[in-house]
């Protein structure tokens, strides 16, 4: 997948400047910023759901996106809110619900699941599209740090062995650490990429809030406070 955009405003307000980046195959990058900076605004252009702007995006196969909300059917089972909107078969709506810890809740509806129910049924949906490329804003942020880190480790199990472009939006410096083979940064009014930070430790191997603390100091001091989220 690649994004250039020239130019995004909304109004007469300039919200992107110039934004080039890309995601390879199996790759998975961080997108951070501080609030209102622009993230969701990229996230949407890139998903084809803002075509309002100056640019190109060009991705081979199928997007998907995982919203901050779950943004799931709420009249209809589980198994129907990956039926319906992917057109995925019983066997693989059967398969992916045991993947992401849901064996057993195919047939309840959205409010007779948790939040981070939810929210793994949400990630079940976009994986059922078989997307080439994958983009997630902020998909565990409401959660409780106990789910949270659950959430985090299935994300991460549920892409191992997928070879899928993945984009994902977070504040959260350890959670970029966690998840990124590369954190890009974005600042400034407008927005454009202030720093691209690779972090070459393998997954399995890092120390995630070490990794954090080194990618803070590595970030423009003016965007990030002391605990080291981005707000």
């Amino acid at each position: 997948m690649r994004v250039e955009v020239r130019h995004k405003a909304f109004g007469g307000t300039q919200i992107l400047d110039w934004i080039d980046m890309a995601v390879d195959k199996g790759e998975i990058v961080v997108l951070t910023g501080p609030s209102g900076i622009g993230k969701t605004t990229l996230l949407r252009i890139i998903a084809g759901l803002d075509e309002n702007f100056d640019g190109s995006v060009m991705h081979p196969g199928r997007i998907a996106m995982v919203f901050q909300s779950p943004t799931l059917l709420p009249w209809r089972s589980a198994a129907d809110n990956l039926t319906l909107t992917t057109g995925a078969d019983g066997a693989t709506v059967a398969r992916l619900l045991e993947e992401v810890g849901l064996e057993g809740k195919a047939e309840l509806f959205p409010g007779q699941l948790s939040l981070g129910q939810q929210r793994r049924l949400a990630l079940a949906r976009a994986l059922a599209a078989e997307p080439t490329t994958l983009l997630m804003d902020e998909p565990f942020i409401s959660l409780d740090e106990e789910t949270a880190t659950r959430m985090r480790r299935l994300t991460l199990q549920v892409l191992k062995d997928r070879r899928i472009a993945t984009l994902i939006v977070t504040h959260d410096l350890v959670e970029a650490a966690t998840f990124a083979d590369r954190v890009v940064m974005l600042a400034g009014r407008p927005a454009s990429i202030a720093t691209v930070v690779p972090i070459p430790t393998a997954r399995d191997q890092r120390d995630a809030v070490r990794e954090a603390e080194a990618l803070r100091a590595m970030l423009p001091n003016d965007t990030v406070p002391p605990h080291g989220n981005l707000t």
